[in-house]
């Protein structure tokens, strides 16, 4: 290391000539820099080194670590990295990067993880699908390693017992991929996107096209395995009701990793009936729209209809529309729904030629856009259709918007032109739950979530700045007809809008400001939980649940 004697940085002090003062002070801050940065660099090798020999001593013989580790060295970092980011927001070359990925393929690499992050301060970031809009699971502001979950997939489905253990690496369409290669009769209520990692989609309350019927993913979750900040493995009956209840809506990475689920599973008819029908304004689409706030969440509960609205080009040259898309999964005929929706619904004027019959799985398939007639292998793909920048907002309707409303938002989304609006019915089984079950407390009194979605193709943070900003505008233009004290929101539709944890002092005001949203009343017992459970808040992020501060 060099070193300087502080006569020789000020030897001229008393008798300064033109400029040498100015000359000395550059000089000494060159100095200060490169001793920060050496140290730095010296520092964060020193962590880095400390943090592979931590993990390699306390690594088991049979299943040993190293074969799983990825440092920036290593020729395959990058691809493990981004294989799967699944918001090209978060892969850019000034995105923070991990130190160090383990791509854990069994229960000790996780417990070896958390020991040796505990003892060397790395801040752990849990990555199942990679999905989260905000990036949390995989991007840190502060020196981080992923934990890498993709490899723990493993399924095991009982049909007798009409349940199935799924890792938390699993993704959804590998999930409804083994049911029906088991039972024709069988599904389970869980999101319409097959390349969404269980772990995080189940953890967070995650939601689908049958959840009229059945409810959410958490509602049919029975059993859980997890590794806790003290590396045990622990089931639904060792971790204790108050944890099991916390990981079941409330974010699993708060309290620890989650390793597997176990499902019920659910009945679906042999055959179900899909269709997606379009109207813009000049089609009726006002009327239509109007009528399906008051019917959505009151017909049928086997019939779930999704209703997107986004701005499309107009019939004349030059201008610009909204297109209302009605997206439907009915479970049962062609012929029960066409009776359902001439009832409840003639504006549409749904007909049998804009209806397919076809089974449950393949009826994911069409949710996800994939031609008619994809062989169901499909949903073992782990590659998204579509990759692309996106932000994404939510909010919830409590009562119809009148038709002078419906025409202000039109008005305001042809100004806006990119962001589009989904809005996902409530009723059924959804208002018959306790809003105090599970965490998430979006139950009775809603109408719909609604979802506000922005994709671009442009690279660049200005790009980004642009469209963040423009969903922004869209969601504020939206406050009369939402929620309100709390605007509440959807915790799988990450938003850090809504607030950002910096996991210090103020740390438990900070987390009340999104909690309240995502959780309502449940947020106080999920603290409490936290508290207990975790109280050195090991596991944090920006979203995270806050201990108590006292």
């Amino acid at each position: 290391m060099l070193y300087y004697h502080p006569n020789t940085l000020f030897a001229h002090k008393r008798k300064p000539q033109m400029g040498t003062s100015t000359s000395s002070t550059l000089s000494l801050l060159s100095i200060i820099l490169f001793l920060s940065l050496s140290w730095a660099v010296s520092d964060s090798d020193s962590i880095n080194g400390a943090f592979l020999q931590c993990l390699s001593t306390h690594s088991q013989s049979s299943h040993p670590i190293n074969a799983v580790l990825y440092t920036p060295d290593n020729s395959s970092y990058s691809s493990v990295l981004e294989t799967y980011i699944r918001n090209l927001r978060f892969n850019t070359s000034t995105t923070p990067k991990p130190r160090l990925i383990i791509t854990a393929t069994h229960e000790s690499h996780i417990q070896v993880a958390i020991i040796c992050s505990k003892k060397h301060g790395l801040q752990m970031k849990i990555r199942s699908g990679g999905h989260d809009y905000e990036g949390v699971s995989y991007v840190s502001e502060v020196p981080f390693f992923i934990l890498d979950m993709f490899n723990l997939r493993s399924i095991s489905v009982d049909i007798e017992d009409e349940t199935a253990w799924v890792q938390a690496g699993a993704t959804l369409g590998e999930i409804y991929y083994r049911i029906a290669e088991k039972s024709k009769t069988h599904g389970f209520p869980a999101g319409v996107c097959p390349t969404v990692g269980a772990g995080g989609h189940f953890s967070g309350g995650g939601y689908g096209n049958m959840m009229r019927k059945y409810g959410l993913s958490v509602d049919n979750i029975v059993d859980a395995e997890l590794v806790d900040v003290n590396g045990r493995i622990l089931n639904r009956k060792s971790m204790g009701e108050d944890l099991f209840w916390a990981i079941t809506g409330g974010g699993g990475a708060s309290y620890g990793v989650i390793v597997s689920y176990k499902i019920k599973l659910v009945k679906v008819p042999e055959t179900v009936t899909v269709f997606r029908v379009a109207r813009t304004l000049e089609q009726n689409a006002t009327d239509i729209v109007y009528q399906w706030q008051q019917v959505a969440d009151k017909v049928d509960d086997g019939l779930f209809i999704r209703l997107t609205m986004d701005v499309v080009n107009g019939s004349r040259s030059g201008e610009k529309t909204v297109r209302a898309t009605f997206l439907s999964l009915f479970l049962g005929s062609l012929d029960t729904l066409l009776n359902i929706m001439d009832e409840n619904l003639p504006e549409l004027g749904l007909q049998t030629s804009d209806c397919t019959e076809m089974s449950w799985a393949e009826s994911v398939l069409f949710w996800t856009n994939f031609a008619t007639g994809t062989p169901v292998e499909a949903l073992l793909d782990r590659n998204p259709q579509v990759l692309t920048h996106l932000k994404r907002k939510s909010d919830y309707l409590k009562k119809p918007i009148p038709k002078a409303g419906l025409e202000g938002i039109w008005k305001k989304m042809i100004e806006l032109q990119t962001p589009a609006m989904t809005f996902n019915p409530y009723g059924g089984k959804m208002a018959e739950i306790s809003p105090s079950a599970t965490p998430f407390p979006h139950r009775a009194g809603n109408l719909c979530k609604i979802q506000y979605a922005t994709n671009w193709d442009e690279d660049g943070s200005e790009a980004a700045e642009r469209y963040i900003n423009l969903t922004r505008q869209l969601y504020s233009y939206m406050t009369p007809f939402v929620s309100k004290s709390p605007r509440e929101a959807f915790l799988n539709y990450r938003d850090l809008d809504l607030g950002i944890n910096h996991n210090g002092k103020n740390s438990y005001l900070e987390g009340r400001v999104y909690g309240i949203k995502y959780f309502k009343k449940n947020f106080d017992r999920l603290v409490y939980i936290k508290t207990k459970v975790d109280p050195g808040n090991f596991f944090r992020n920006e979203q995270s649940i806050p201990t108590l501060p006292y």
